[in-house]
């Protein structure tokens, strides 16, 4: 056996068809798996993509580091449950690129901050977090006031739609309308509304004249958490 062995590692062709062998049953280990994915997915009624104004509030809670202080996680764990509400599904990031999973908490986790507070609220602690919360360590954000950048919001859709969000053509040729819609109480949201289920509208930074990032921002956070109706879960999906 020990012969054999040898005769193996000095054999340069012998030993580079064994590597080769060896690579490819672990790539396809890997690999074959990626193909059932889709199968994997529990759809959970209620959810639905981002709309392209929380969208963009999602980029900005990302590009502003949100996500370093904040999780959008809540674990199995009582005091959890008792604290933020229904602890969290993997069905619930199903759109998310990255997802905002974690465990390091500076500051509340945020998975079911949506409609707990007013958007009036919300810009307080933007502009002023000390106001509201006297102990805050947040650092204040008032520039978000600033206008919101949207020119490329139609690409935008289409690259998450490269990676599984189905945003059809009708939300893509729409993401321009549906964005000023959602920022625009007075609007006519019904396009919106029925491409986008359960989507508040309203000048979320208090001034429906300008579309801001602010805007922005509270829209994607007055979402979260609001989608799902857990009486409507199976418990198979409860078990992610």
């Amino acid at each position: 056996m020990a012969y054999k062995h040898e005769r193996f590692e000095t054999n340069v062709i012998i030993l580079a068809v064994g590597i080769l062998v060896t690579i490819a049953i672990g790539g396809l280990v890997q690999i074959i798996p990626l193909f059932t994915l889709e199968t994997t997915i529990e759809r959970v009624q209620g959810m639905r993509p981002y709309t392209p104004l929380e969208l963009m509030g999602r980029n900005i809670y990302i590009r502003e580091g949100c996500y370093v202080c904040h999780s959008q996680m809540i674990r199995t764990f009582r005091d959890e449950v008792e604290r933020y509400g229904h602890y969290s599904i993997a069905a619930e990031s199903m759109y998310d690129h990255p997802f905002q999973w974690g465990s390091k908490r500076t500051g509340p986790d945020l998975a079911r901050v949506g409609g707990r507070y007013s958007n009036e609220w919300h810009v307080a602690h933007m502009v002023d977090p000390r106001s509201v919360v006297p102990e805050s360590i947040m650092p204040s954000y008032p520039f978000l006031n600033r206008p919101l950048r949207y020119d490329n919001i139609e690409r935008h859709l289409r690259t998450q739609r490269t990676v599984g969000v189905p945003y059809s053509d009708e939300m893509v040729q729409n993401a321009r309308a549906d964005l000023e819609a959602q920022a625009r109480p007075d609007a006519d949201g019904a396009g919106l509304m029925q491409r986008y289920p359960r989507t508040t509208q309203a000048a979320f930074d208090g001034n429906p004249e300008r579309i801001t990032e602010m805007d922005a921002l509270i829209a994607y956070m007055q979402m979260l958490g609001t989608l799902v109706r857990f009486s409507d879960v199976t418990p198979e999906q409860l078990r992610q």
